[in-house]
């Protein structure tokens, strides 16, 4: 069986998961993707309401000078909103060059939405064919979270509050979908298997996500963690890290509050935290979005020639030196012990103990202004 479900991954893939606010310590919900595609470099930016839209703060291609297309983000309101493609739902003859529209829906998800119910209310409006095949993940300043597994002309919804443990996990497939189509299936188990202990002790952090998730190579097929092989040189194959893996975001929202009208843009900026690590994942620098004119730290933002971010820059540097010179374009080589040795000073080790700092400043200065 294994066999069958180890395939050539698609250019756009992605991991991701929603975290209620009950397996977070800190009370609040998570909105989580590690994105992997082959349009690698990404930037920050925020969007300042305009037109009687709420203002946003996104994750956009370096190329997108316009902004038009937003892969996941956060705005005045509360909302946040992801996606991850899937490959087994879209059942039309809709030609390619129509479609791959995720990223325009989900501009304007966050222009319009101001909860989860908002979202479902844009897709049962939206113009048909909606030129997607994916699975939008969403979360509101309420606590409510839920997945849409969207086509051109429908979606089903799962919510949050139906999930056992508290936690949705999606990769490329839609579980509503033709069974045995689509991609990331050991991805999605190696996702859960990593999260269940924390899930179990309701201790499922941003931190978590991606210092623990986005940083470990461990594969569910084989039950075996490559990051312990640590002289080695391992195939890049079905792990959530990939060569492709071009950003981690973990959106930690509010404290569910019990009207989302009450999320003035202020309470937002103040409550809300992207935490954003460009670039490969495993060797990424995590800062601290704020959803306001002055909350994009400057390494995440598109000042560089063609639009790209100083720290993407620096961590694609990185993921070249880590992947071994012998790598092809179809077999890429990881050198194990760039990330992890002996001594603590393998760019995954380093980078953790970093990024841990800054999550404990970041987590302070916010909750140091909650009552």
């Amino acid at each position: 069986m294994l066999a069958a479900l180890v395939t050539v991954p698609p250019a756009s893939a992605c991991t991701s998961a929603i975290v209620g606010a009950s397996r977070n310590p800190s009370g609040r919900p998570i909105l989580w993707k590690h994105r992997d595609t082959s349009t690698i470099d990404n930037k920050v930016e925020y969007v300042a309401p305009k037109d009687g839209h709420f203002g946003y703060t996104a994750l956009f291609n370096a190329a997108d000078s316009k902004l038009r297309e937003a892969w996941m983000g956060m705005n005045d309101a509360g909302f946040a909103v992801m996606n991850t493609a899937s490959y087994n739902i879209k059942d039309d003859k809709v030609p390619a060059k129509k479609m791959d529209k995720e990223g325009i829906l989900m501009t304007r998800a966050l222009q319009t939405c101001r909860t989860v119910d908002d979202f479902a209310r844009l897709l049962d409006s939206y113009p048909r064919p909606m030129g997607v095949e994916a699975n939008f993940g969403v979360i509101d300043a309420t606590g409510n979270g839920a997945f849409f597994e969207t086509n051109n002309h429908s979606y089903r919804r799962y919510d949050l509050d139906d999930a056992p443990d508290g936690v949705l996990v999606r990769t490329n497939y839609s579980h509503h979908g033709r069974k045995g189509e689509g991609y990331g299936f050991v991805r999605e188990a190696d996702a859960e298997c990593i999260l269940q202990p924390y899930i179990d002790e309701r201790a499922v952090t941003p931190e978590v996500l991606t210092e623990v998730v986005s940083r470990t190579f461990y594969h569910d097929g084989r039950k075996h963690d490559s990051g312990y092989d640590r002289e080695d040189q391992v195939l890049d194959e079905d792990f959530i890290p990939r060569y492709k893996s071009t950003a981690t975001v973990a959106i930690e929202g509010c404290v569910p509050i019990a009207s989302a009208d009450e999320a003035t843009p202020e309470f937002v900026a103040d409550q809300y935290i992207m935490w954003t690590g460009l670039g490969y994942p495993p060797v990424s620098l995590i800062q601290a979005v704020r959803n306001r004119a002055d909350g994009v730290p400057e390494g995440l933002r598109g000042t560089l020639p063609d639009g790209h971010a100083p720290l993407g820059d620096e961590a694609k540097k990185i993921r070249d030196e880590v992947f071994a010179p012998a790598s092809s374009a179809k077999r890429k080589m990881i050198d194990m012990g760039k990330l992890f040795n002996n001594d603590g000073t393998g760019y995954v080790q380093q980078r953790r103990r970093v990024n841990g700092d800054t999550y404990r400043r970041e987590s302070g200065i916010r909750d140091k202004g909650c009552r």
